[in-house]
């Protein structure tokens, strides 16, 4: 893991943080609006964590509790500046743990073809290919991921 000279921190973040990271990341289409957000994340058990590198946010995970036993990690983000310095892995190894102890069984992760480095970092990461919802192209279509936690 590459983390150059900035000091890389990890702590819980809000949803205007992730409004304001998603218009730096030139992937998203501007679909993540802050009602979209709370129709998602409020009322449930959810986690949104927000790593900083020097203090700045440079990117982002959240997540929702499914079930007992599953926690599904819905959105995620590095701002591009910041990306290939090991921070996605931070993050998705921050939310393993955190559902770990909440008592979670699996994390489910859903992701797009358009996407490979996110595809990548999954199957390196033990997510397992486990569905896949047709939205009319192969681009589009999402394909499902889950991983089974263990202590």
């Amino acid at each position: 893991m590459i983390l150059h000279s900035s000091t890389v921190t990890v702590r819980t973040g809000t949803i205007e943080e992730i409004i304001e990271l998603d218009q730096a990341i030139p992937e998203f289409e501007r679909k993540t609006s802050k009602e979209k957000l709370l129709s998602r994340l409020q009322g449930v058990t959810s986690l949104i964590l927000v790593s900083c590198c020097d203090g700045k946010p440079v990117a982002y995970k959240a997540g929702y509790h499914i079930d007992d036993r599953e926690f599904y990690s819905w959105l995620g983000g590095v701002v591009p500046a910041f990306r290939k310095r090991g921070i996605a892995t931070i993050l998705r190894e921050r939310q393993e743990a955190w559902a770990l102890e909440q008592g979670y069984q699996w994390v489910s992760v859903k992701s797009m073809n358009k996407y490979p480095p996110m595809l990548q970092l999954l199957l390196a990461s033990g997510y397992q290919i486990c569905g896949y919802e047709d939205n009319g192209s192969t681009d589009n279509s999402k394909i499902r991921f889950i991983k089974q936690l263990r202590r």
